[in-house]
């Protein structure tokens, strides 16, 4: 099924089928089906198009999703690093900005760097 130009799975309940959406997590999934009146655990592939319809338009009026929040997210970023605020300084040497150490556990941050030096002896191979 497609919903918002999103491929949703065929066989899981609309509560967690929302959720491959971008910008949609749980709780605003949970949201977007009361306020469009279906019933959360009906899965997607027994959604009627009036439901779908509904799903889509309470979708589009009240969140960004996609592409529209990624550029929000991005625009939001680069104004931090305009203004040359503590935060952007961290983007732009990409380290964490949220106030994690970085003596040690910034890997996905830093893209799994590992800059020890090993115990300089080379493995031989076994015959």
């Amino acid at each position: 099924m497609r919903l918002v130009g999103i491929n949703i799975p065929d066989n899981k309940k609309m509560e967690f089928a929302l959720t491959y959406i971008y910008g949609i997590g749980p709780s605003s999934a949970v949201k977007i089906l009361k306020t469009a009146k279906v019933d959360l655990n009906k899965k997607a592939k027994d959604l009627t198009p009036d439901e779908s319809n509904r799903i889509k338009e309470v979708i589009e009026k009240n969140h960004k999703i996609e592409g529209e929040l990624r550029q929000h997210i991005k625009s939001n970023i680069v104004r931090l690093k305009e203004i040359k605020s503590y935060r952007g300084s961290r983007h732009e040497r990409r380290l964490p900005v949220r106030g994690q150490r970085t003596k040690t556990n910034s890997r996905t941050v830093r893209g799994n760097v590992r800059k020890t030096a090993g115990s300089g002896k080379r493995k031989v191979d076994l015959k």
